[in-house]
């Protein structure tokens, strides 16, 4: 907890949550993904549309869900439809504004591994896989980033390409025929980074409180660049950190108990 009385990980996802809009179809990836965008969803993004790989459209979870299979997404959903119709009608059909992903490995250019690590038929680490990750980076109008930095994590060449970003930066995308914008935008516990215009690399925007250049370039495994003037990322309102907390207290107290926990705003889907 910093001295401001929040904690890394909350300004990330608060961050994060910033960036959507109540506009926004956004497919929601498991984890630090799905907890900024059900806070936007709960502050100030209240009609943003979260849909999840499981086929859940319109999905409003009380508690963050464990897997694309947790019961609470197709219960709180408006509607749910089949895997192949959400790949083929909603994502490559080119109905999604915003993807929001993680990643186990990251490059400047914010190409993701979530597949190995190590070479491939020799992996140090065997990693979840893609799922529909590739698919997503490709499809979605634009993506968003969010992970924890680290030496391990954000590394100068990433062993295996399981989502495109902007390959090796430029015009990548568009010499394959992919018409997408790719990522946009990249949030970490340190920071809030965006892609260069022409060279597409990722560079700093904003330090987050009490966070140094230093301190960025020492967790991040290729040469930073910052841009001209770099701002400080606005701290988390009053409202954000307790929604926040809030969501993760539900969640904690489900995941104990086995059972979901109550909530007053819970709807009632008769």
């Amino acid at each position: 907890m910093s001295e401001c009385g929040f904690t890394p990980d909350e300004m990330m996802t608060i961050a994060a949550a910033r960036a959507l809009s109540s506009h926004d179809i956004c497919f929601v990836g498991i984890g630090a993904p799905s907890a900024a965008c059900n806070v936007a969803r709960l502050t100030h993004a209240p009609g943003i549309t979260l849909i999840y790989e499981s086929g859940t459209i319109g999905t409003a979870p009380e508690v963050l869900p464990l897997s694309i299979g947790d019961g609470e997404l197709c219960e709180t959903a408006v509607t749910t439809v089949s895997v192949p119709e959400m790949f083929r009608y909603w994502l490559q059909g080119g109905r999604i504004t915003v993807g929001f992903l993680s990643a186990a490995q990251l490059d400047r250019y914010g190409n993701i591994n979530t597949t190995v690590v190590g070479e491939y038929h020799h992996p140090k680490t065997r990693l979840p896989g893609g799922g529909g990750a590739p698919e997503i980076a490709t499809s979605c109008g634009e993506v968003f980033i969010t992970m924890k930095q680290s030496l391990r994590s954000m590394v100068e060449r990433i062993d295996f390409f399981t989502s495109f970003g902007h390959g090796d930066g430029g015009d990548a995308r568009a010499k394959l025929g992919i018409t997408t914008k790719g990522p946009t935008l990249l949030v970490t516990d340190l920071a809030v980074w965006k892609p260069d215009l022409e060279t597409k690399e990722f560079k700093v925007m904003s330090l987050n409180w009490n966070v140094t250049r230093d301190e960025v370039q020492a967790t991040c495994g290729w040469k930073v660049k910052f841009a001209d003037r770099v701002e400080e990322t606005p701290p988390p309102s009053g409202l954000e950190l307790a929604t926040l907390r809030d969501l993760k207290a539900r969640t904690e107290a489900a995941q104990r108990d086995g059972k979901e926990a109550p909530s007053p705003e819970r709807r009632d889907h008769g």
